[in-house]
């Protein structure tokens, strides 16, 4: 049983009051997780079927990552960049190692490792490509996520996180996701130096693009010596089935270096959220020496970026996705999760019109009816102790974390079918 001082409602008006205005969560106040499961202050236990967007792949408190952060806290937790640490060095070649790369810049949010990509992608395309200076173009997709910092939301196409934020930052040029037509005109443009996307579009209402858009990409992008750039940062490290979603159906890059028409290596990958299984902010870029080498000292940072602390969690929560085999796990249940929400859909096609997804990222597209939204469907998931959001209007996306068992995931395919059938 939770114990706390404040009610549901009593908290909500605590937000509401003091808080600024700048989400607009489900009503429900979580105070306990464990695992897959959450409770709110009133003990009321849930199945999380949104991982903190995917933060929490590694499931709540896991133990492991639990214990390294409680261990490095009691030592060191932070010395700025302006002193070597005991920890940084060890991380950055346990990470670059994991994932085949030469160098890491660790920060600490995913919006931070994507402008940290941008400059290093610029700075790149100035060094090394001899673009003049302030020419440098980058290709982003429409519906993209990366962020909403104010260089981010420069090339967003959701109007609540662009209108009235700009002046807006140039360079950019926009295309639709999932067409390599589009993306080879771009590339004649002059003076790009870049291409960021996302393998699967999440916020977008995870769409998965055509098998071979994500190769295609990268080898248009290397005939024209503009830089792969792969935002990983919901993604990645084994949401998809894979441990990064440019992986393919493989389950480790070693694996996938033997298959090379599966695998795509980005020239610079992005990554946060489950970098430390929700328990402590921590991102990365990696890239090889010919590009991360263009930046020197003073010329980009934080203050906890690598800090002691996020280095000892990011080891463990990376440690616990392999030993664990959670991107099979995901690969597993995720098939089995689509194919539940298939046999909804084709039961039941008036209510549910698309199913997509990759792994345990997954979402269903419902019709709205007599006024009544994804929102609706998810306050009454709510009710019935499983909690989910709601994304553009009529998607849900539905992303447990992935120690999930087949046996749990049954069951919330269960809750999951009686609010539809009630809808």
């Amino acid at each position: 049983m939770i114990s706390t001082t404040l009610s549901t409602q009593e908290a909500i008006a605590l937000e509401d009051r003091y808080g600024a205005h700048n989400y607009h969560p489900l009503p429900v106040v979580l105070a306990k997780g464990e695992g897959v499961y959450v409770w709110d202050v009133e003990g009321k236990q849930y199945f999380d079927f949104l991982s903190a967007y995917s933060a929490v792949n590694q499931g709540h408190c896991h133990p492991t990552i639990i214990q390294a952060l409680t261990e490095q806290a009691k030592t060191l937790t932070l010395t700025s960049r302006a002193f070597y640490n005991s920890l940084l060095g060890e991380c950055e070649k346990f990470i670059t190692e994991f994932f085949g790369y030469e160098k890491v810049l660790m920060m600490n949010s995913g919006a931070e490792a994507v402008e940290t990509a941008i400059k290093l992608c610029r700075k790149w395309g100035y060094e090394k490509k001899h673009i003049p200076e302030n020419e440098a173009k980058i290709i982003v997709c429409e519906q993209n996520f990366h962020g909403r910092t104010t260089t981010i939301v420069s090339f967003s196409s959701d109007n609540d996180a662009k209108n009235n934020f700009g002046p807006y930052m140039p360079g950019f040029i926009k295309i639709p996701y999932n067409d390599l037509d589009a993306l080879e005109e771009a590339l004649q443009q002059e003076n790009v130096a870049g291409f960021l996307v996302e393998p699967i579009q999440g916020e977008a209402g995870v769409f998965v693009p055509d098998e071979n858009f994500i190769k295609e990409a990268a080898k248009l992008c290397k005939a024209h010596n503009v830089l792969f750039i792969a935002d990983e940062v919901q993604t990645g490290i084994a949401r998809t089935g894979s441990l990064l979603a440019v992986c393919g159906h493989c389950n480790c890059q070693q694996a996938c270096q033997q298959q090379e028409d599966t695998y795509v290596t980005p020239d610079i990958l992005i990554l946060g959220k489950a970098l430390s299984g929700g328990v402590y902010p921590v991102s990365a870029v990696l890239a090889n020496d010919d590009i991360m080498l263009v930046i020197q000292p003073g010329q980009h940072g934080s203050t906890f970026g690598g800090n002691p602390l996020a280095c000892a969690v990011a080891m463990a929560a990376l440690t616990v996705i392999k030993e664990e085999r959670l991107m099979e796990n995901a690969r597993r249940l995720g098939q089995l999760f689509r194919e539940r929400m298939a046999a909804l859909m084709e039961k039941y096609p008036d209510k549910v019109k698309a199913v997509r997804g990759k792994g345990l990222l997954n979402a269903i597209d419902i019709y709205e009816k007599e006024g009544k939204s994804a929102w609706d469907v998810c306050l009454a998931l709510k009710e019935k102790g499983l909690l989910a959001k709601p994304t553009h209007g009529d998607k849900i996306r539905f992303a447990p974390p992935l120690v999930i068992t087949e046996a749990q995931l049954q069951t919330c395919c269960d809750i999951i079918e009686e609010v539809i059938v009630a809808y």
